[in-house]
């Protein structure tokens, strides 16, 4: 009986998390992806979402090219397929594939969220070139 009660809350506890974007974000990309700017840079494993939003979306401004684009990359990740300044990819490397850990249908819940979401209004990227550059043809990185 208890077994079952169990995996009944497990599976609820899936459900719950599949129909929040939110939460499957700090689930499966937080870890990495933080959604502030730390108080300690050199703490980052990864690019802020902040920023990371602020590239995609200048270079995908319609929503759906965007999500197309987040759920392609974090599954097969590349150079030639990155969206910002190639000194992001020298200071974290090339983001890992997610192929496995997060599911195309998870990926377009989080991507469909994180252009609704981020970055926040105001927010100006500390990159070099103040944004104005959209790391075209110069090994683009997130």
């Amino acid at each position: 009986m208890i077994l079952k009660k169990l995996i009944y809350m497990a599976g609820m506890s899936s459900l719950l998390l599949a129909n929040d974007p939110s939460a499957l974000f700090n689930a499966k990309c937080a870890m990495c992806h933080v959604t502030s700017r730390p108080s300690d840079m050199s703490t980052l494993v990864a690019p802020p979402i902040m920023g990371v939003m602020n590239h995609v979306k200048m270079t995908y401004p319609n929503k759906a090219d965007a999500v197309k684009f987040i759920v392609d990359y974090v599954q097969a990740p590349s150079k030639s397929k990155a969206v910002c300044m190639p000194q992001k990819i020298q200071r974290f490397g090339l983001m890992p594939s997610q192929k496995g850990n997060v599911t195309p249908a998870e990926l377009e819940s989080i991507a469909s969220w994180l252009y609704d979401n981020y970055p926040p209004k105001g927010f100006r990227g500390r990159g070099m070139g103040g944004g104005m550059g959209r790391g075209m043809g110069q090994g683009r990185g997130f």
